[in-house]
C-alpha cells in the first residue's frame, strides 16, 4: 500500500506494519517531526510490545527523528532505504542510533 501523507502512515499504515514479536524488549518514545505541507509532529510509544501513536509532541522522548515530508514518504514507501536516507543527510536522529535500527525491524521506518 503506497502511503500519500505522513498522517496516513501514522494512523493507518504503521499499526498494520507494526510487528509486536520484533518489539520485544523495546521501551521507547519517539518524537517524529515531518516538515512540509502535510507534515506535523507525531509521538510514538513502543512498550511491552504495544504501539501507541498520537499527534503532538512528547516532553522528553528517547529518540527524535526529523525529516522532510518527501524524504519521509520515499522511505516508508520503499523508494529509498532508511540507512541510505540517513547517510545522505535526509534523516536527522537525536538519540540512540541502535534503537532506531531496532525500530526498523519492528516495522517502524
Amino acid at each position: 500500500m503506497e502511503v500519500g501523507t505522513p498522517k496516513e502512515f501514522f494512523e493507518k499504515a504503521l499499526p498494520d506494519r507494526f510487528k509486536p514479536e520484533k518489539a520485544e524488549g523495546i521501551d521507547v518514545t519517539v518524537q517524529v517531526s515531518i516538515a512540509g505541507p502535510n507534515g506535523g509532529e507525531w509521538a510514538v510509544t513502543i512498550k511491552d510490545q504495544q504501539l501507541e501513536v498520537k499527534e503532538g509532541t512528547l516532553p522528553s522522548p528517547t529518540l527524535k527523528i526529523k525529516m522532510a515530508e518527501k524524504d519521509f514518504l520515499d522511505v516508508i514507501n520503499g523508494k529509498i532505504s532508511g540507512e541510505r536516507a540517513f547517510f545522505m543527510g535526509k534523516i536527522h536522529f537525536n538519540g540512540d542510533i541502535s534503537l532506531a535500527l531496532k525500530l526498523r525491524n519492528a516495522g517502524f521506518l
